[in-house]
């Protein structure tokens, strides 16, 4: 005869298997290049309940828990595959991308200012194309630039940072836009922004127009809706006035309503480097350090009133009102998807609690992050998802979240909460490694001051200063001297440890020995979870073989940007365009993608000047000082104080690795005439070292931008020119790929690096012809992602967008 006991540990293992399942299953549903047709999910939900019902129906001790896992992964999978078919179906038209549209909506969130103009969310009303209503997405993500906002901005953008925005909140608007699908730069371990817009509901994103053909738009004036919102954009405009000029001023905000925008780019460096990044944000501790202080104060309100707490227990009344103002508090920040996650793991545990059971850790572990994932089933995609519950685990396992809590002095107290920063940060470095590509070494030391003067004075001093501004001053003051704390910790040699990003298997395996690490085990297993972490510590990407090379073509947006390795060196043939004045493809594409690599370049090409080549070789030079600089730029160039620069002219050639490496252009003394920067352009030609009939010699020829005049000029000279890979001359613009040259060359492929809907009209209709009349191939970026090609396997090039496809990800024509 089974007691109550067995009974519930059969339950137990039986909810855990489910729960196990139905994570499994959301993570599977996750890898789907494209979606099904809706009755294969219906077929897929009407398969788990059957399943439900002949583990109900079995009385073996394993066959159930095997049902009741597969059905769970099944249920999640179907449910969110049904989910992702009603939101695909509010998709953009394509018909409509690129027209200039007439909105009438709502600006459904507080809007955000940088330099180049406003970024706002706007919720649509009614839409019409040349007097017809046509049907948008009901959000769209739209950009109003410096120059379309005439007045509002006096033509200052700093005057922005300083004053109210020129639209607000709440307001209804009318405005001409033109708009595109959301599409992004798809590279290796890169941001996938698409999804990033995928959850944040958006399927459009464009711009205000403001030509002369263009309604002005119009401020319809302020509705009733979107009221928190209103209210978080006055208190940032508050913050930031009472601030104004101060640098702490954007952190104040970001604690206060989860606006980041006004962090500088060089304290994200900071707190990245020392490993203090998710304090800087409304994140899961802030939520849930939120929830416990305010539980402490309704507690101790609670108990004063003999008749409250014989209605509802004080412990119950402190728990039900630090979850509701904890959810007041997530709101006013933005209601941001980290903050949504910590709310419904707080709402599951706090059911639980009132069961008045003692339930095992595993199962209110899976419970959760259950919960958290029928909620939000995109959330197991990010990486604060996989971090936060990996890390509750290891407490929960190591068996220090109940350590913790245990009486004691205050000195055995503070001893318990250092092994449990110590335990979660050796735990974590594997995560953090496969999930960044670094791990910052001084993190331990930097998050034992930061999380406890963050969480405990800095982020309740900015709260109170929405009722008393001037306390604002105050949490500035103590984010000022964290601030030099940080960078003091950040300027340590080796304060951050940058490793290139292992695959799968080797970060999994460095995760759980992590986890073994830390478990209260014999030392024995433990020391076996210090061998799992070395693949992934030590993992280091493939080379190409002596003689051979691979190129890379990143996917930058408008502009170019090609790493080429060998097997002892790497060159980067321009550094991708500048976004904004605070934004360019070196700091966000090209650095993270080096480091994730594991590349030190030993050499930067710069064709020439133009921004959308030069643009981000700042970061790029800063980031690697070792690297030499080869460029047609000239004297005065503001680059030349970071890195003098050698000019690059015909003849110059050298070899790696037994890769020959030559510069076909510019001569020498077209340093002496006035020619255009295009004309200028690097022209660099890679070549593999011959073995044999059977393996001939391969070569790239990468171009920058020279046009037809160059073009004809370098077949005239005799250049060597054939090459199996070309960078199509000037993004494909009209003015270049002559077919005379294209003769010449021969290529096999053809790579365009563009930006998506680019305004320059970029790869051109009439040059991508002639590509066609000699049956290349031609590989854009808008379609094909960063593009891979090795000289060894020519007759492959590997599109980042092709191999990596997801089915949020935008397909462009």
């Amino acid at each position: 005869m089974h007691g109550p006991q067995p009974e519930r540990a059969r339950f137990a293992f039986a909810l855990e298997a489910a729960l196990a399942g139905l994570l499994a299953g959301t993570a599977l549903q996750m890898g789907q290049p494209t979606l099904w047709v809706w009755p294969a999910y219906g077929s897929v939900l009407v398969l788990a309940a059957v399943m439900v019902a002949a583990a109900l129906y079995l009385r073996s001790r394993w066959w159930p828990r095997v049902l009741l896992a597969l059905a769970g992964g099944l249920l999640a999978g179907g449910l969110t595959g049904l989910r992702a078919l009603a939101y695909v179906g509010d998709a953009l038209d394509p018909a409509l991308e690129g027209r200039d549209i007439q909105v009438t909506g709502r600006v459904a969130e507080m809007p955000q200012f940088n330099d180049a103009g406003i970024r706002l969310r706007l919720a649509v009303e009614s839409a019409t194309l040349a007097g017809a209503a046509v049907r948008l997405p009901d959000t769209l993500a739209l950009g109003w630039y410096a120059g379309s906002l005439g007045s509002a901005a006096d033509g200052l953008l700093p005057e922005l940072q300083r004053q109210p925005l020129p639209l607000r909140a709440g307001e209804r608007w009318r405005m001409a836009v033109r708009l595109k699908a959301p599409h992004g730069n798809r590279n290796p371990f890169g941001f996938d922004y698409e999804l990033w817009l995928w959850e944040q509901g958006v399927q459009a994103t464009g711009y205000v127009r403001s030509g002369a053909s263009d309604l002005p738009a119009m401020n319809l004036g302020p509705t009733g809706r979107h009221p928190v919102e209103q209210a978080r954009q006055s208190v940032r405009d508050n913050i930031l006035a009472t601030l104004a000029g101060q640098r702490e001023a954007g952190l104040v905000a970001a604690l206060v309503v989860g606006d980041q925008n006004a962090i500088d780019r060089a304290d994200w460096d900071v707190f990245r480097a020392t490993g203090v990044a998710h304090l800087m944000s409304i994140s899961g501790l802030h939520v849930t350090m939120f929830a416990w202080f305010a539980a402490v104060c309704i507690g101790r309100l609670w108990r004063q009133s003999a008749r409250l707490c014989l209605r509802v227990p004080a412990p119950q009344a402190a728990r039900a009102g630090g979850l509701l103002l904890a959810a007041a508090y997530a709101l006013f920040s933005g209601w941001g998807v980290p903050a949504q996650r910590t709310l419904w793991m707080l709402a599951a545990v706090f059911v639980l609690r009132l069961s008045a059971r003692s339930w095992p850790w595993p199962s209110v572990w899976l419970l959760v992050a259950a919960l958290v994932v029928l909620v939000d089933p995109w959330a197991v995609t990010q990486a604060g998802f996989w971090l936060s519950f990996v890390a509750v685990a290891v407490l929960f396992a190591s068996d220090t979240g109940r350590s913790a809590v245990a009486p004691g002095s205050l000195w055995v107290r503070l001893r318990l909460l250092l092994r449990e920063q110590v335990v979660v940060t050796a735990a974590l470095a594997p995560l953090t490694l496969l999930l960044f590509g670094q791990v910052s070494l001084v993190g331990l030391v930097a998050n034992l001051l930061a999380i406890p003067w963050v969480t405990l004075v800095v982020t309740p001093l900015a709260m109170l200063g929405v009722l008393v501004p001037v306390v604002w001053e105050l949490a500035a003051a103590c984010l000022a001297g964290l601030g030099w704390w940080l960078q003091w910790l950040a300027a340590w040699p080796w304060a951050a440890l940058a490793l290139p990003q292992p695959p799968a298997w080797a970060g999994l395996a460095g995760v759980a020995g992590g986890v073994l690490l830390v478990l209260r085990a014999p030392w024995s297993l433990r020391l076996m979870g210090g061998a799992l972490m070395l693949p992934a510590f030590l993992w280091q990407p493939p080379r190409p073989a002596t003689g051979e090379f691979a190129l890379l073509a990143a996917d930058i947006g408008q502009g170019n940007a090609v790493l080429v390795q060998t097997a002892n060196h790497a060159l980067l043939y321009d550094a991708g365009p500048r976004y904004s004045r605070e934004s360019d493809a070196g700091h966000r594409v090209i650095v993270p993608l080096l480091r994730a690599l594991g590349v030190q370049p030993d050499l930067l090409v710069l064709s020439h000047r133009d921004t959308d080549h030069a643009g981000g070789a700042a970061a790029v030079l800063q980031a690697h000082p070792a690297a030499a600089l080869l460029s047609s730029i000239g004297d005065q160039h503001a680059l030349q104080a970071i890195r003098p620069a050698q000019r690059c002219q015909a003849g110059q050639q050298w070899t790696w690795d037994g890769v020959e490496f030559t510069v076909l252009h510019p001569a020498a003394t077209d340093y002496a005439g006035l020619q255009r920067p295009n004309a200028m352009s690097c022209v660099l030609r890679i070549a593999s070292q011959s073995r044999g009939p059977d393996r001939p010699s391969r070569a790239a020829l990468l171009v920058g931008d020279i046009e037809r005049a160059q073009e004809l000029r370098l077949r005239a000279q005799g250049a060597r020119l054939q090459a199996d890979v070309l960078l199509v001359p000037h993004h494909g613009s009209r003015t270049s790929s002559s077919p005379e040259f294209l003769d010449a060359v021969n290529p096999r492929w053809a790579l365009v690096q563009s930006g998506y809907r680019n305004r320059f009209g970029h790869p051109a209709r009439e040059p991508m012809e002639r590509y066609r009349e000699r049956h290349i191939p031609v590989l854009a970026s808008p379609q094909c992602g960063a593009a891979q090609w090795r000289s060894d396997r020519p007759f492959v090039v590997r599109c980042e967008r092709t191999e990596q496809r997801r089915y949020w990800h935008h397909t462009a024509p």
